[in-house]
């Protein structure tokens, strides 16, 4: 009884892989490495660049404090053993708290990176998508995607959207 039923079974799902198989060769799909796009694209690159200027003197300021710091700490360390007890207890206090302080505007340095970051990217995706968009449209792509395990180059439209994207940073 089972025997009859598996094979009916088989036979439909290998009819049905059949006809999808059928159909997919008649797809046209295409691949973006987005990745690529935000790396290489002139308009990423651009904006990442912004952002080094704009945060580099922040940077910087955090890296001379964390120098003055280690600096502070290492002389800690070295007196430590010829320093009164109140001294010492002083001098640890002003070090975590001047560590505290070094770790705050760190925090917010960061913060405030990540969000210029995705302020700039987001600029440049939404140029991408459109890109993307108009080379599907062109070109008559019934599906793009973005993130696959694995793509033959022949789908690989990720040089069309970043020259695509460089010939409108042009304008």
């Amino acid at each position: 009884m089972k025997s009859p039923l598996v094979k009916c079974v088989l036979a439909a799902a290998s009819l049905a892989w059949t006809a999808s198989a059928a159909q997919a060769q008649e797809l046209k799909i295409g691949y973006v490495n987005s990745d690529a796009v935000l790396r290489d694209a002139v308009p990423a690159k651009a904006a990442l660049n912004k952002l080094q200027v704009e945060f580099t003197k922040r940077e910087k300021e955090l890296t001379d404090m964390g120098a003055r710091l280690k600096a502070a700490g290492d002389r800690f360390d070295r007196d430590q053993p010829t320093m009164l007890e109140s001294d010492k207890v002083r001098r640890q206090r002003e070090l975590i708290e001047q560590d505290r302080e070094f770790q705050r505007k760190r925090r917010e340095y960061q913060e405030d990176l990540s969000q210029r970051r995705n302020e700039e990217l987001a600029s440049v995706v939404e140029r991408a998508q459109k890109a993307i968009k108009k080379i599907a449209e062109d070109e008559k792509y019934d599906l793009v995607i973005q993130e696959v395990l694995f793509s033959s180059k022949r789908i690989d439209i990720t040089d069309k959207v970043i020259k695509a994207l460089d010939a409108q940073s042009g304008k």
